[in-house]
Parts: structure tokens; C-alpha cells; sequence
């Protein structure tokens, strides 16, 4: 649906905000909630400088999250979905906000936590490594009442915002049906984030950049996947959060590096980098077994579970002559190359019939 492709682009847009547009639609958001227009509205250029606006303002009333936001959406959807039954309704969201919902969920949260962190710093993790731990005792119990304590404060102030631009998949479920969310929807077009009070509203800038995979997972090699105008950003490898230095040793990682990660699902990411055919001819990898559907190559890793890939070698030629050799990750626990081949179809190694399926 056109709707549905107008909202995902609202959702992904990385052009700075439209202050005045933003700012106008406020306005009748507060105006439809039957609410006073509030007397000071300002700008930040992030979540988390949204965060520490909020947190600044001397004298903002009370959140009016409620009355604006919360209160005109179940309005709406109450409306809709008697006007359209069941059935038309659910069939509306899948054609619209579900297309969007998971994606822009994600990424709402992960955003979330990524202004707790900048505001707490990492998590202590308590290992035996290098890594920074809470203290231990009575002072660390102490360090992590005082931590959580912090945490439920920066979670109270980031569950009153409105999520601008990523509230589109239900903006986009309601889009055309009426001038009821108009001010909410001019907002999203227009801005980020934003927090609304009794006297106060606090906007906050779209990011200058957004690098996702084909899921729509954060993603991105060389350098933050998410940015902000004022360099709060996210780092993240096919969804998952990874430091910031992290990325840089991508490019000069060895099978001695791999090995000598501690986190798994960073060494799981440098060797979905590195390649795990490289890896294997770099570790001087044996295999463990071979039959006529390929080799079954295993990969012990310290503190995880095996990677186990089976090498086949295309029966079609390709136009030089060659044949092209492909790697199949297959379930630690396979046994032969034909049960990892086999698995790859969804069938048993006895089920396995090559040609059958050519």
C-alpha cells in the first residue's frame, strides 16, 4: 500500500527535523488532546540530548504523554476497528503497521538502551578477564542498587517520550482515516523524538544516518550504523551491539584474534567477517568426514558450541569450466556430510536423495 511505503520512508528518514512544520503540529496535537498549547518548546539534536533537556527543565507540569499520544490512538483504533469489524481490521494492520512494527520496535529499543549506556556507561560484568566488574562485598551490592536506581530513573523519563518518526507503523494503520491523530502524524513527519508536558515540549533532531542489513537489522562495517547531529551513535553487526573499536579490528582479524575472544557472539561476527572457509584453511582445520555430497568440517570454539560446515562443490559447471565450492553451515551435531546436505533440504540423511532433487 502507498500509505505503508510513505510511513517507512517517514520511519527511515535522515533529513534534518523541519523545525517550524514539527513545532506547528505540536500545537494541534495539544489542541486536539484539549489541551493548552504548551508555552515553551525546545530542541535537542538526539535522544539522549532529548534525555538530558528533559531532565534540565525547571519547571515542564506533568507529563502529558497520556492525553496526547496514548488516549487519541485507542480512540482511533477503538473507531476503526468497530467501523471495520475483526476481520477488516486485522487485515488493514497486516497491510500496513505490521509491515513496519518489527523492525521500528527493534530499533526503538535498541536506541533505549543505547542512551541508558551513554548515560551509565557499559554494564560491569562480573568475569574473570579484564573486563570492568562490580565490586564485591557490600560496596557492590551497593554499586548495583545505585545503578539500578540510575537505570529506572533514565527508563522513567525515555517511557514519556513519543517516538516521533517510529511511531509510523501505527501512524501508518490510521493514515487517511481523519484529522483525530493529525497533529501526532505532523510531528512524525517532521522530527524525532519528543517529550510532551503540561508547559513544555522538548523535540529532538531525525539522525543523519541509518545503516541497516536486508532484515532492516542495524548494521554496518565501517563505522556507527546509527548517528545522530550530535555524535550520539550506534555501532551494531546484523543487529547485534558491538563496541565501537570493535569494527576497526575487523579487517586485520586472524584465527589466533577469533580464538581469542572471550564473547561469543562477538566471535560468532569476526568469523562471519573473516569467513568461515578462511578460517578453516588458516587454522589448518582437518575434516572430520566425506562422502560423496561433500567434506563435514568442524570448528571447536572455547566456551561455545561448534560450527560444523559441510564443503560441497557445484555439479553445474560454470562458464570457464570451473566449479564453484560452497560452504553450508549445518547444526553442530551433525555427524556426515550427507546429514548436514540432507538438513539443508529440511530432510533426514535416509530421505536424502541427490538425484531426486536435481
Amino acid at each position: 500500500m502507498q500509505q505503508t511505503d510513505d510511513w517507512r520512508a517517514v520511519a527511515a528518514c535522515t533529513e534534518p527535523a523541519d523545525r517550524a512544520a514539527a513545532e506547528a503540529a505540536v500545537r494541534i496535537a495539544y489542541r486536539s488532546a484539549g489541551l493548552a498549547e504548551p508555552a515553551l518548546i525546545c530542541w535537542a539534536d538526539s535522544p539522549l540530548a532529548g534525555l538530558n533537556t528533559v531532565r534540565a527543565l525547571e519547571n515542564p507540569g506533568a507529563s502529558v504523554r497520556e492525553q496526547v499520544r496514548t488516549l487519541p490512538w485507542a480512540r482511533e483504533r477503538r473507531r476503526v476497528h468497530e467501523a471495520l469489524g475483526a476481520d477488516s481490521w486485522n487485515e488493514l494492520w497486516q497491510a500496513t503497521g505490521a509491515q513496519l512494527w518489527e523492525v521500528t520496535r527493534t530499533l526503538t529499543d535498541r536506541i533505549r538502551s543505547g542512551v541508558v549506556e551513554a548515560v551509565l556507561g557499559p554494564e560491569p560484568i562480573e568475569t574473570d578477564s579484564g573486563r570492568r566488574n562490580f565490586g564485591r562485598g557490600t560496596r557492590g551490592n551497593e554499586e548495583r542498587r545505585e545503578r539500578a536506581a540510575a537505570e529506572a530513573e533514565i527508563r522513567g523519563v525515555l517511557l514519556d517520550a513519543v517516538h516521533g518518526q517510529h511511531d509510523a507503523p501505527w501512524l501508518a494503520a490510521f493514515d487517511g482515516t481523519g484529522d483525530r491523530l493529525a497533529g501526532l502524524a505532523g510531528v512524525a513527519r517532521h522530527a524525532g523524538w519528543w517529550w510532551p508536558f503540561e508547559n513544555a515540549v522538548v523535540l529532538t533532531e531525525r539522525p543523519l544516518r541509518l545503516a541497516r542489513d536486508e532484515a532492516g537489522r542495524l548494521h554496518s562495517g565501517d563505522g556507527p550504523a546509527l548517528v545522530y547531529p550530535d555524535g550520539f551513535a550506534l555501532y551494531a553487526w546484523g543487529g547485534m551491539p558491538v563496541p565501537a573499536d570493535f569494527l576497526d579490528g575487523l579487517n586485520t582479524l586472524t584465527p589466533e584474534r577469533i580464538r581469542a575472544e572471550e564473547n561469543a557472539e562477538l566471535r560468532r561476527v569476526m568469523l562471519e567477517h573473516f569467513g568461515y572457509d578462511r578460517y578453516l584453511a588458516e587454522s589448518n582445520a582437518q575434516p572430520v568426514h566425506r562422502d560423496e555430497t561433500g567434506i563435514l568440517w568442524r570448528i571447536a570454539l572455547p566456551d561455545d558450541e561448534d560450527v560444523a560446515m559441510v564443503e560441497v562443490v557445484n555439479s553445474t559447471a560454470e562458464p570457464d569450466g570451473t566449479y564453484r565450492t560452497y560452504w553450508l553451515r549445518v547444526p553442530p551435531r551433525t555427524r556426515t556430510a550427507r546429514e548436514g546436505v540432507a538438513w539443508t533440504f529440511g530432510l533426514t540423511a535416509d530421505e536424502y536423495d541427490p538425484l531426486r532433487q536435481t
